[in-house]
């Protein structure tokens, strides 16, 4: 059997993150890259000690090219402060670069990345890894957790864990910031925003 595509052919080995940024718009490891607008790489610095990885580009993010510029993105802002961290020390990707969706009318509805779509852009997260080399890694969402794991999660179990992660490296899972918007309208959205907080502490005192 052929090994499954992945992004490798397109990711140049050791690269500094200008190249991975710029490398990352040719990559056609997987069918993503033919709807989306354009592939979202990362922001941050590159000295970055806490790096944090979500599942996939939003709407908002596909048409801007940066990750975490949505309505989910400030709630990530909002519980950063509120946790002491500075989001412009921090380094912010996802662990799939192109954003998924169906189209229903104009509008753009998010679906979730399968476990291929995972596998496939895994190259550029081991890449990102190796280029910044930060201490902690924060896995906002079971994708994420996947991804950097290597093995599926259980948030409700395994949150605010110091864990080991790759490379040696510690990795905190929680859960991702969209999950925490969605209650604004159903309720408890004060007490999973308290809880993100939480573990971005944990995360940044690891």
């Amino acid at each position: 059997m052929p090994e499954p595509p992945d992004a490798t052919a397109w990711v140049p080995s050791r690269a500094t993150l200008p190249r991975l940024r710029d490398s990352v718009q040719q990559c056609r490891g997987c069918e993503l890259w033919e709807d989306a607008t354009q592939a979202v790489f990362s922001a941050g610095t590159r000295r970055a000690r806490l790096m944090l990885v979500g599942e996939q580009p939003g709407d908002r993010e596909d048409r801007e090219g940066q990750p975490f510029v949505g309505p989910a993105g400030r709630v990530l802002s909002s519980a950063l402060e509120s946790a002491g961290i500075d989001r412009g020390e921090a380094y912010l990707t996802n662990a799939v670069k192109h954003f998924r969706f169906e189209q229903r009318g104009k509008r753009r509805i998010h679906q979730a990345p399968d476990l291929r779509h995972l596998v496939a852009c895994h190259p550029w997260l081991e890449a990102e890894l190796e280029a910044v080399d930060p201490d902690v890694v924060v896995c906002l969402g079971a994708s994420a957790g996947r991804a950097v794991l290597g093995r599926p999660v259980r948030i409700g179990a395994e949150r605010g864990a110091v864990l080991d992660g790759p490379a040696g490296r510690h990795a905190v899972i929680t859960t991702h910031p969209s999950a925490v918007l969605r209650l604004r309208s159903r309720g408890g959205y004060d007490e999973a925003f308290a809880e993100l907080v939480s573990d971005l502490r944990a995360a940044a005192s690891a």
